[in-house]
């Protein structure tokens, strides 16, 4: 059912000297063919139901920036969601936000492994390999996990350019939240801001980082912040910045 050019995952970088790691979940609103189109408009397939516009950008400026390794998944949330649980009731959205999604109504129990199977497994497995590989060459890891948010959700506006989020771990978040404010002194951070992880969005920070003991964080940008060259370049340097900023104040540890 897969073909060539539907690739579950890419890893770039993956021997990046950085202790950074990046990873981008909603990176592409990709859908394989043999799906058509879930019965959704061409606005639709593009809008921020289907991924996370800007991230990816973001995430390859800050590899690029840090001599990151960088994994990103190349399948549209409306496929599968890689950042939700498999017992989550919106790994496989029939509604979001206030859009039907047909195309997943009803789908067979068959049908609902297949995803899992090809498309969220495989993404989970790369970061778990990437992670392996660095603890085995004693390679000190930060995840940052980078995505997007929509300016507006169900007609309420979002103020926030910038929201951080963590897991069970608060620190490396914090120290991030502050070397963002001691930079950029009038910016308007969200904490745990347009999500937290009560919501159940925060699988990917939580299995690869707190599971593993790995300093994280979770990075939410407003996606009209990041649609243009100029506002990419200008996230990625002022994240690679504080994060290199938060890492020094958490004095670089857990190897």
């Amino acid at each position: 059912m897969i073909a060539s050019n539907e690739k579950a995952v890419t890893v770039t970088n993956a021997r990046g000297a950085s202790p950074f790691v990046i990873v981008c979940d909603h990176a592409s609103n990709f859908i394989p063919e043999a799906y058509g189109d879930l019965g959704l408009t061409p606005v639709q397939r593009v809008s921020h139901i289907a991924w996370d516009p800007g991230a990816l950008a973001v995430s390859r400026g800050l590899s690029d920036a840090l001599d990151a390794p960088l994994v990103w998944s190349g399948i549209s949330r409306l496929i599968i969601d890689p950042n939700r649980d498999l017992d989550a009731p919106d790994l496989i959205w029939t509604l979001s936000e206030a859009t039907r999604i047909p195309g997943n109504e009803n789908l067979s129990p068959e049908e609902r492994e297949y995803r899992i199977t090809h498309f969220h497994q495989p993404y989970h497995t790369a970061i778990e390999r990437l992670l392996e590989m660095r603890r085995h060459a004693g390679m000190e890891t930060v995840l940052v996990c980078m995505h997007s948010f929509t300016p507006v959700y169900l007609g309420i506006a979002r103020p926030w350019p910038i929201g951080l989020l963590h897991g069970r771990d608060t620190g490396f978040t914090e120290a991030l939240r502050d070397a963002l404010a001691a930079a950029e002194p009038d910016l308007n951070i969200g904490w745990n801001q347009p999500y937290a992880a009560l919501n159940g969005v925060t699988l990917t920070l939580e299995k690869h980082g707190d599971g593993r003991g790995l300093e994280a964080t979770m990075i939410e940008l407003r996606n009209d912040e990041i649609l243009s060259r100029e506002g990419v370049t200008y996230w990625a340097e002022l994240l690679a910045e504080c994060l290199e900023a938060a890492r020094r104040k958490r004095g670089g540890k857990r190897p």
